[in-house]
């Protein structure tokens, strides 16, 4: 019936379609009466904007030091003033920095555009000695701007020796000591609640030199009662989480140390929570999770503040197959190409969060970090010295260089083409290399020995440290954004030559080998209705820009640096930038955002001032 109907229906329509129409044009009808006036539209929200980022505060702690003297920063609102840690001095201190008269006219370039002088300079140095009981590093500062409050991580200068926070109250016109609180081994980072209701320090809990110690990494809990802090912090451990490592592993955790290797006469054995090392933390912005990245173990540990129960979750990899990458230092410059079996380990260094539609997300700069602790390294007789590498350490590495004897008592780090040092690299593998540069090409990437075997026992799949870009994850651990091989990409159509330099030497393609351009510090602020990541390069100590409004729609906006890169010159400007501390208009002595950035390498705090285009 349905068909018929069809068919019935066509017929129709063809015999009209046939017929001609021939009647006589109509003529203009009546004119309607006229609208009514629209209303004037509002202006945009939610626009990509261009920045106009230039530097306008510059402070130099310690000309003279190698590195250290400028690495952890962040700002107090009701002062203006800029907190800096100087490690380049013994013990540390923590420098003050008056940002209210800050003149951008001070300021002046060299021939090649670098800024070397200051306007900048340390109006209070505290010292940490004596209130703080300093007899390690301090490695880490944060302030609550509530509260007015700041808090330093110090460590014992021990392993297996408990370090502490040290609190001061700074509402008077110099810090003033309040009281230790001890946490966990080695605290790397300390983080206020944006409320200032609790402090959380990652307690990285790294092994001696020797491996003999390998303290439990953890998490310190610090609640703030009447704006002070509680007494006793609470530890929050990974013990729970030992007999989950094949679970850990399956989501792309990588475990590696000594487990079954003999050190110094006995045969040592660690655990996954001795394993897992907390390096950086990010506060959710409704303070209900604390995200803390492992970084290390490819892993991200979550807090629920509620209740202080962890969770962790393996970040999985990066196939590189998907993106083009440089791998070697001895491939004669840029050389970007696709490898099939190679993978990135993300290894975040610092970690943010922030909210899209009510909802959570973290940014993670991908830097990487291998492990190779050094038994003891110094001048000495090479017969000797080996004896003794190869006595206390029978799994060991022994390296004479230039007079120098080095004993490495554990790695978990080989170049491509010397893996074969630590199993059997499959055939398939080994003629793979050779097809992509051999020695002097993809065997010399820097890839991890713990992973990458195959049922066989056999190197198949290479692992490499960081994924040389920054990512953007949901609360469930699922990469949401990450910036590919932009991050090596624009570095290159920029600096050209320069491309992968180290951070203390111009010498391009240095660094293509190992972790590349090194994306290790990050920092998250609004500018106009805008959301943007700033993410900081160590080694080419460049800064790059991207919206991130909507996690979904990530956009690259600026790169930006004041490095001078003369090859074969005395490297000027700032280099490696360590910890960055955004600074929100409304917030800012100069109206404007700023951002500021404490650079290692030169010891300076470089001040940059964003506004829109």
């Amino acid at each position: 019936m349905k068909f018929t109907k069809s068919l019935t229906t066509l017929a129709l329509l063809t015999a009209l379609t046939a017929c001609t129409f021939d009647g006589d044009d109509g003529g203009q009808g009546d004119i309607g009466p006229i609208g009514i006036s629209g209303t004037d539209g509002t202006d945009g929200k939610d626009a990509p904007t261009s920045l106009i980022i230039e530097l306008v505060g510059r402070s130099v702690l310690n000309a003279q030091a190698p590195e250290g003297a400028a690495e952890i920063v962040d700002f107090q609102k009701s002062t203006n003033s800029i907190y800096a840690i100087n490690s380049s001095v013994s013990p540390a201190v923590v420098e003050v920095i008056d940002a209210n008269s800050i003149d951008k006219n001070e300021l002046t370039a060299d021939a090649e555009g670098v800024i070397n002088n200051t306007n900048l300079t340390a109006s209070i140095t505290l010292d940490l000695s004596q209130t703080a009981n300093l007899t390690g590093d301090a490695n880490s500062i944060a302030i609550d701007n509530i509260n007015e409050l700041l808090a330093v991580a110090v460590s014992s200068g021990s392993a297996g020796v408990n370090g502490h926070i040290a609190f001061f109250d700074i509402s008077g016109a110099a810090p003033s000591f309040i009281k230790n609180v001890e946490v966990g081994d080695l605290p790397d980072n300390v983080v206020f609640t944006h409320d200032g209701a609790k402090v959380l320090v990652a307690n990285e809990g790294e092994p001696s030199s020797d491996y003999v110690i390998d303290p439990e990494g953890s998490i310190s809990v610090i609640n703030i009662v009447d704006a002070m802090p509680e007494d006793a912090a609470i530890n929050l451990t990974f013990a729970a989480f030992n007999d989950q490592q094949a679970e850990l592993e399956s989501q792309g955790a990588k475990f590696s140390n000594p487990s079954g290797h003999t050190i110094k006469g006995s045969v040592r054995q660690y655990t996954v929570a001795q394993d897992l090392e907390p390096e950086y933390i990010a506060i959710s912005q409704d303070n209900q999770f604390a995200y803390v990245s492992l970084q290390e173990n490819n892993a991200l540990a979550i807090v629920d503040l509620s209740d202080n129960s962890v969770t962790v979750k393996g970040l999985g990899f990066k196939d590189w197959s998907q993106y083009k990458i440089d791998v070697s230092d001895k491939d004669g410059g840029i050389n970007f190409k696709h490898y099939q079996n190679l993978y990135g380990m993300y290894q975040p260094d610092t970690i943010a969060s922030y909210q899209w539609q009510s909802t959570n997300f973290i940014v993670t700069a991908n830097e990487g970090d291998g492990r190779e602790y050094i038994a003891f390294e110094q001048e000495a007789d090479e017969d000797a010295g080996k004896s003794q590498c190869e006595a206390d350490f029978p799994n060991g590495i022994y390296e004479w260089d230039n007079g120098e004897e080095i004993c490495i008592a554990y790695t978990d780090e080989a170049r491509v083409k010397d893996l074969e040092d630590f199993g059997t690299v499959s055939a398939e593998l080994d003629a793979y290399v050779s097809e992509n540069g051999g020695k002097k090409g993809l065997g010399r990437l820097l890839v991890t020995n713990a992973l990458g075997k195959n049922g066989s026992d056999e190197y198949s799949t290479l692992y490499a440290y960081g994924a040389r870009s920054f990512t953007i994850w949901d609360s469930n651990g699922l990469v949401v954004f990450d910036s590919g091989d932009e991050i090596a990409r624009i570095t290159a159509s920029i600096h050209g030559e320069s491309f992968n330099n180290d951070e203390d030497e111009n010498e391009g393609d240095t660094r293509s080998d190992a972790k590349g351009a090194e994306p290790e510090t990050l920092a998250i602020g609004q500018v106009g209705s805008q959301t943007y990541a700033f993410i900081g390069l160590e080694r080419m100590g460049g800064i790059l820009t991207y919206n991130i409004t909507n996690p979904y729609n990530v956009k690259f906006v600026e790169y930006f640096y004041n490095r001078g890169l003369v090859e074969g010159a005395d490297i000027t400007g700032d280099l490696a930038p360590e910890g960055m501390k955004f600074i929100n208009a409304e917030d800012s002595p100069t109206d404007e955002a700023l951002l500021v950035v404490g650079n290692e390498i030169s010891g300076s705090v470089a001040v940059w001032q964003i506004t829109e285009k």
